[in-house]
């Protein structure tokens, strides 16, 4: 088995299903659907790794998204089953984001994309 993530490793192929192109990229617009927009990728980067960041560090971490969208595209991870929120019930109150297990299994998937733009040939005039 062979996996960029030592925690998260691919199904055999065994147990995989059996797709037609049809099937394929019936998923494939799914999976998409579900990580559309600009920012989501970015926000589940920062998350990798077990890490549980506070709003205001997301804010932070990403200067270049309004609040608004932020919390936005959060609340659309969260719904998708992504991420997780988690309230502290505390003054002031405190609002952590993680992924959630089926969030983290999205790293090996992450990592491969990001080996295959690192081979991207480089242009020509």
């Amino acid at each position: 088995m062979t996996s960029t993530d030592k925690k998260v490793g691919y199904l055999p192929k065994s147990m995989r299903p059996e797709y037609t192109p049809q099937t394929a990229a019936h998923d494939v617009e799914a999976a998409f659907q579900i990580l559309e927009g600009r920012w989501k990728m970015i926000i589940l980067f920062h998350l990798f790794g077990e890490r549980l960041m506070r709003f205001s560090d997301l804010e932070r971490a990403i200067p270049a998204i309004s609040q608004k969208m932020l919390i936005q595209q959060l609340r659309k991870l969260e719904a998708d089953g992504v991420i997780r929120r988690i309230v502290h019930h505390q003054v002031p109150p405190k609002v952590e984001y993680g992924l959630t297990d089926w969030g983290e299994k999205l790293c090996p998937a992450l990592d491969a994309l990001l080996l295959w733009a690192e081979q991207k040939p480089p242009e020509t005039p």
